[in-house]
């Protein structure tokens, strides 16, 4: 019984035709698409037929909760409490996935179904986020055969609405917050930022989607006969963007700009490097905030992305001038910027620059999620726990990322359950994860069975064991 074999037990899982690729065929098959209004029996399905059933076998007690609002996924808490007086560790996964697009994948590939070429995997929610919620699960029940028991108390959440901004589920876990109570919080999803190394991340960055649009008149008019006469609101609201950010992406709204980045971040963000394997774009290294490196701009500071714009018929232009314009935008942002503060910021900013007339509207359903910021400090002693245990699988130092670039309910577990947050992503930024063609590396996933095998050892082991 040692750390050594539970990581060997869990690697001959991994690789038996029987083990962790069985179990991921049965769990993509489940079309968990949230955004989907007729998928939500399909949600319920993959909470009590695959869930369920997986953690009863381990010992945890489980109970699904109905989502506060209407329509959307619910949740499932699974509970194996060894000792009051120890440490409970609480996890994460999310069930639901991003629509499949069916019909799109490379060779004809289902969405549904997981198929392996060489070291990728594809499949809808291999990746995001059924892969890495699955090698949790695997590593816990590695640690059960091995130990016969885990040597801290484990609750774990699997959501079902992630995919459409967690709606609901702050409100769920705030009105069952004694279910939930834990000392630390580990999970895995996302990207590496690092293809090279293991990484960990403390949080994330939040996120507000918006439109801003302008409304002239009914109809378009002859651009020959009316042009000069009347006001063109696709450059009326070019020149508004243009004030929201430089050409070169520098956000100017002052209440959008944090603060000087922490020396505790900036310290670790030194250490990080971008590794978008294979395929990736090149990065514009003008772009963005003056005087950041290229891993402060996205993991430091906030960002003004314009997702889509649209004035005319783009499709079959005409000569005309067009009635109307619309963009749909995001502000990606670190901890330090008020999130009831964006919005009104952005009103005021308007206004103050002569455009009263461009309204702030809702973004359509499906771009309408919002997350807040969150990050636990690095000299946080849970990251520094955990920082160390992956080290001892390794045998290199583990990269610390402060918050992912992109955004996830973190700050549920931060703000009602008062929680550092530890993630160990087990992807790599070129999963396709919200397009055609997702999927996971064979080689990079086994790596993680080991290092999550080796933290969950780790925690039950009185010479290594977290003690907060």
């Amino acid at each position: 019984m040692s750390r050594e074999a539970a990581v060997k037990r869990a690697l001959a899982y991994f690789d038996d035709e029987d083990g962790y690729y069985k179990d991921l065929e049965r769990c993509v098959a489940v079309p968990t698409e949230c955004q989907e209004p007729e998928r939500l029996p399909d949600l319920y399905r993959y909470l009590s037929d695959e869930m369920t059933p997986s953690f009863e076998a381990l010992g945890y007690g489980c109970h699904i909760y109905d989502n506060p609002i209407a329509g959307q996924g619910p949740a499932l808490l699974a509970t194996r409490i060894e000792n009051p007086s120890l440490p409970t560790v609480l996890g994460y996964g999310h069930g639901d996935v991003i629509r499949g697009y069916e019909g799109q994948w490379r060779d004809g590939l289902s969405p549904w179904a997981v198929t392996r070429d060489g070291d990728k995997v594809y499949g809808r929610g291999t990746a995001d986020n059924k892969g890495q919620h699955l090698v949790h699960m695997a590593a816990i029940a590695t640690i059960l055969e091995e130990r016969g028991s885990l040597g801290f108390n484990s609750k774990f959440m699997i959501e079902t609405g992630e995919e459409n901004g967690s709606k609901g589920l702050k409100d769920l876990v705030a009105a069952a917050k004694d279910d939930f109570a834990a000392d630390v919080y580990f999970f895995s999803d996302g990207p590496r930022v690092d293809m090279t190394r293991p990484n960990i991340t403390l949080g994330n960055r939040g996120s507000v989607n918006f439109d801003l649009s302008i409304d002239l008149r009914d109809g378009g008019h002859h651009s020959g006969n009316w042009g000069g006469l009347l006001a063109n609101p696709g450059i009326i609201l070019a020149h508004a963007i243009a004030t929201i950010a430089d050409a070169r992406g520098k956000v100017l709204i002052d209440a959008w700009r944090p603060g000087p980045i922490p020396n505790s971040v900036r310290d670790c963000l030194k250490d990080i490097k971008r590794d978008g394997g294979a395929n990736a774009p090149e990065i514009d290294t003008d772009w963005g905030e003056p005087g950041l490196t290229t891993a402060e701009k996205v993991y430091g500071w906030n960002t003004f992305e314009v997702l889509a714009f649209r004035t005319g018929n783009p499709d079959n232009p005409v000569n005309a001038i067009p009635p109307r314009a619309r963009a749909n935008c995001q502000l990606r942002y670190v901890v330090g910027i008020d999130p009831d503060g964006i919005l009104p910021a952005l009103r005021r900013h308007l206004d103050d620059n002569g455009f009263p007339m461009i309204t702030i509207d809702d973004p359509p359903p499906g771009n309408d999620a919002v997350f807040a910021a969150a990050r636990t400090d690095p000299d946080h002693p849970w990251a520094q726990w955990v920082r160390a245990a992956v080290t001892r699988t390794t045998g290199e130092m583990t990269v610390v990322n402060p918050n992912s670039g992109g955004s996830i309910c973190n700050d549920i577990f931060q703000d009602v359950l008062e929680l550092p947050i530890v993630c160990l992503p087990l992807s790599y930024s070129g999963c396709s994860q919200h397009a055609p063609n997702e999927h996971i590396l064979w080689s990079l996933t086994r790596e993680g069975m080991a290092l999550v095998t080796g933290i969950y050892w780790d925690l039950g082991d009185p010479e290594t064991a977290y003690r907060p």
